[in-house]
């Protein structure tokens, strides 16, 4: 059998092709609307954000990250045809994995993909491994514009790293310039301070530590949504789920409605302040633990979501391991690594947020006359 499952979205499709230690990573972007501005400038301020080697903070492979636009736009603008983008490898070193070849690495997909295809790319976890992302943030950028068309804003930034957590009351009022302030991406500058003093002290102790995004949605219509199984929160979960290292999605109060009663968390309906809905009454709530769904449907509230991410899995110290026939042994994993993956995600998780939010905004207008 092949491998499945490349394209995400159903009218803005996205589908990416490569490994991270060939010649590079393809992407196809299919649904995008004619008549966009639409430039190689436009894609790199979310993929600077996502590049390695910005700061101490992230790994030190240098890849500039520049696209190729190979078709879709012509004379600046998107002429409705499927975009094509290149990114070219640079920075490969694959010698940092020859000891790979035959150890799994704790925490990695080396033994999984082992047992689901019989061999694997080894160089640098090949169609695992997280520079498969740059494509994902590149089409991002794109759905961002058409948002931003919309009057939809999507934002995110670090909640959390390791114990550390910003207290942050209103999510709606924190801008890019906020999170962009310093090299953690945390709006609040003294915890952001104290998340830099936790990161230096883990890298310089050789190993890693995980944290929480937050990520919010503004301006976004209520209605966008399928009320079964393609529920707003239900393509948002897999979006955030489907990035590398996440291991839980929530949105509004999230877990913490385990220990809520219905009567407390229970968002209160009153009259919207602006206009938000084209049919039908305007109304908002006084509250949003619903975190701006309700049924899997937007509410036309702020839609706020948060994903946790584990500590990088490479980490500069031995490990223990067993070799493809079982035979235990130790590992040291070369190459250069985030202690951190905090930073560099958060426009990772905006991109996904941005191309489920595109999605649904495309079938809500063909899903009424």
């Amino acid at each position: 059998m092949g491998m499945a499952g490349n394209t995400f979205g159903k009218l803005f499709r996205v589908t990416t092709a490569g490994v991270s230690h060939g010649p590079g990573y393809l992407c196809i972007i299919d649904g995008c609307p004619a008549g966009l501005e639409l430039s190689v400038e436009d894609l790199l301020p979310d993929l600077r954000r996502r590049r390695p080697g910005q700061s101490l903070l992230t790994t030190q492979r240098d890849e500039a990250d520049i696209p190729e636009i190979w078709s879709g736009v012509f004379e600046g603008r998107t002429d409705g045809t499927p975009i094509g983008l290149l990114f070219r490898n640079a920075d490969q070193r694959s010698t940092d994995y020859s000891d790979i070849r035959e150890k799994y690495r704790p925490g990695h997909a080396d033994y999984t993909f082992d047992a689901k295809y019989g061999f694997r790319d080894y160089r640098g976890g090949g169609r695992s491994s997280a520079r498969e992302t740059v494509c994902r943030v590149a089409a991002g950028a794109i759905a961002k514009k058409l948002l931003v068309r919309a009057g939809i804003r999507v934002v995110g930034y670090v909640k959390q790293v390791g114990p550390v957590v910003a207290d942050i009351p209103d999510p709606t009022v924190i801008t890019l310039e906020h999170v962009e302030a310093t090299p953690v991406r945390c709006p609040i500058p003294e915890t952001a301070q104290q998340m830099i003093a936790l990161i230096d002290m883990v890298r310089k102790d050789r190993d890693s530590i995980g944290g929480i995004c937050e990520l919010v949605a503004t301006g976004v219509p209520p209605g966008l949504g399928e009320p079964v199984f393609d529920k707003l929160k239900a393509d948002l979960g897999k979006a955030m789920l489907s990035l590398p290292a996440v291991l839980g999605f929530e949105y509004g109060a999230g877990f913490a409605v385990a220990t809520a009663r219905g009567s407390a968390n229970n968002d209160v309906f009153v009259p919207a302040a602006t206009p938000r809905a084209t049919s039908g009454v305007n109304l908002q709530t006084e509250t949003n633990r619903h975190g701006g769904m309700l049924g899997g449907i937007s509410s036309g509230m702020p839609i706020v979501c948060r994903v946790a991410i584990k500590p990088t899995s490479s980490i500069p110290r031995a490990q223990r391991t067993v070799t493809r026939t079982g035979e235990p042994t130790e590992i040291l994993v070369k190459g250069r690594h985030d202690p951190c993956l905090l930073p560099r995600f958060v426009p990772m998780g905006e991109a996904m947020m941005a191309l489920v939010l595109i999605d649904h905004l495309l079938r809500a207008k063909v899903s009424r006359l």
